[in-house]
């Protein structure tokens, strides 16, 4: 149980930068916008809504909720479907920044990581009882 605590730690903090730089892109704060350069939007909001779901699933990781796996597997989803649209918006012409496409593999591989590790130590172990 101590790798669940130390994922959730990690999580928790993967989750407030994420809420950081994507709502500060978002809402324009500290200038980053412009340093951002040539950002998806849609990414941008993906990944701010994927933050607040990174916090419920450290929350659950933390306290072995059993409804973590799901939650994961649902920001998991979310993340995916964007990045398929990004890749749409990359074949349609549209303007990006390469660092975008390396960032959502990590952030995808990230989440999926956990939601394995949520099912295996929580969800599978619940069922088992």
């Amino acid at each position: 149980m101590k790798l669940l605590k130390f994922a959730a730690i990690g999580l928790t903090l993967f989750a407030l930068l994420t809420l950081f730089m994507s709502g500060s892109v978002i809402f324009d704060l500290f200038g980053i916008r412009q340093k951002e350069g040539n950002y998806v939007l849609f990414i941008v909001v993906s990944n701010f809504i994927a933050g607040f779901l990174y916090l419920f699933g450290a929350y659950g990781l933390f306290t072995s909720r059993v409804w973590t796996t799901r939650l994961l597997t649902i920001t998991t989803g979310i993340l995916i479907v964007s990045f398929f649209g990004l890749l749409f918006h990359i074949n349609s012409g549209g303007v990006y920044e390469a660092q975008t496409v390396k960032a959502m593999i990590f952030r995808i591989s990230l989440t999926a990581v956990l939601t394995v590790l949520a099912w295996r130590t929580i969800s599978k172990k619940q069922s088992n009882i």
